[in-house]
């Protein structure tokens, strides 16, 4: 069966535009043509259609779509599989959701009174966390909890002392700024378990939702002054290793590369949980990019990347903060020796 591509879109909830632009770029070409031209798709072309829309609907850009498909070692059948991962997920965040309703539905029935208020933040809070976090990564994460414990009290300190800090225009590079931003990454890894996936959903949610700075306090700009207070003691370190035009072009870029590997390092040590090989295709992609992340704030000499490199060796502490621990690192090492030979 041959669909004209007017058919296609209506079937497929899509607009005629956006496939003539898919076969435009070679994202999705019609297997025929009719005598008048008109574009047909058939079975094959219509599986690949589901392909690039299930990759969209995980936020990939559409160059990206481009290069997986390119890829033969993309299957239908593993992109399905993740749709339902994703829809199992969605499944039981609506769930606890519902759960925690019914718990407040039974204590008004009851004749129980909590607080408006601390209702309605509660709701709110863990409304925004459903987005984002599942039932079983609540309740990991204690960040996550509106409850009161030592956790959220500790939290709410660091946060007071880290504002009077920056309202006081103390210095990034201050001891005692440096000071509250091991603490604050401390307590962030201990809370997180270290797993990257929970710190990079947590870090989509800072910056996606207002309303979640403003329950916990902690704004962008605390953020970016924790960040950079961190960056100072690993700077400390690099200092020792690069010369003083390497260290001026590592301070101008750093923090903007590094902002964007959160996201990398959960996509890497997911593959590395679920026991993708380090030379599978995927990982080839992923490698890549941490390759070109790496250079957009070390440069493309490759000496300056030895040196940082020996720090790294040296310095183990310098991966602390970031997800990064020595067995995923070894297995984006082993990735990479799989691309030499391709360079």
């Amino acid at each position: 069966m041959l669909l004209k591509v007017g058919e296609l879109a209506k079937r497929s909830g899509l607009t005629v535009r956006t496939l003539h632009h898919y076969d435009a770029i070679g994202l999705l070409t019609p297997s025929a043509r009719s005598d008048s031209g008109y574009r047909l798709y058939n079975r094959n072309d219509i599986a690949r259609l589901h392909q690039i829309q299930a990759l969209r609907r995980f936020g990939l850009s559409l160059a990206d779509v481009g290069a997986i498909l390119a890829n033969p070692g993309s299957h239908l059948a593993s992109i399905v599989d993740r749709q339902i991962q994703m829809l199992d997920r969605q499944i039981a965040q609506s769930t606890a959701l519902r759960d925690r309703l019914s718990r407040l539905q039974g204590q008004l029935r009851r004749g129980e009174e909590p607080e408006l208020a601390d209702w309605l933040t509660t709701l709110e809070m863990m409304t925004m966390y459903d987005k984002y976090f599942t039932k079983e990564e609540q309740k990991q994460f204690p960040l996550l909890t509106t409850a009161d414990n030592s956790t959220a009290a500790e939290w709410a300190e660091l946060v007071q002392l880290v504002r009077e800090a920056m309202e006081t225009k103390v210095s990034p590079r201050s001891q005692g700024a440096q000071t509250l931003a091991k603490r604050w990454i401390t307590m962030l890894m201990r809370d997180s378990h270290g797993d990257p996936r929970l710190l990079a959903k947590l870090n989509v949610m800072h910056f996606n939702e207002p309303d979640v700075q403003a329950q916990t306090g902690i704004t962008l700009d605390m953020i970016a002054f924790v960040q950079q207070a961190y960056a100072e003691t690993k700077y400390a370190i690099y200092q020792k290793y690069l010369s003083p035009e390497e260290m001026e072009f590592l301070r101008e870029n750093y923090l903007n590369s590094t902002n964007k590997f959160p996201a990398l390092i959960a996509e890497v040590f997911q593959h590395l949980e679920d026991g993708t090989a380090p030379d599978d295709p995927r990982m080839r992609r992923l490698t890549l990019r941490w390759m070109e992340l790496v250079r957009s704030y070390t440069g493309d000499n490759p000496e300056t990347q030895v040196k940082l490199g020996e720090a790294m060796a040296q310095h183990p502490e310098l991966l602390e903060g970031s997800g990064i621990d020595q067995r995923l690192l070894g297995y984006v090492r082993q990735a990479m020796s799989h691309l030499k030979p391709h360079c």
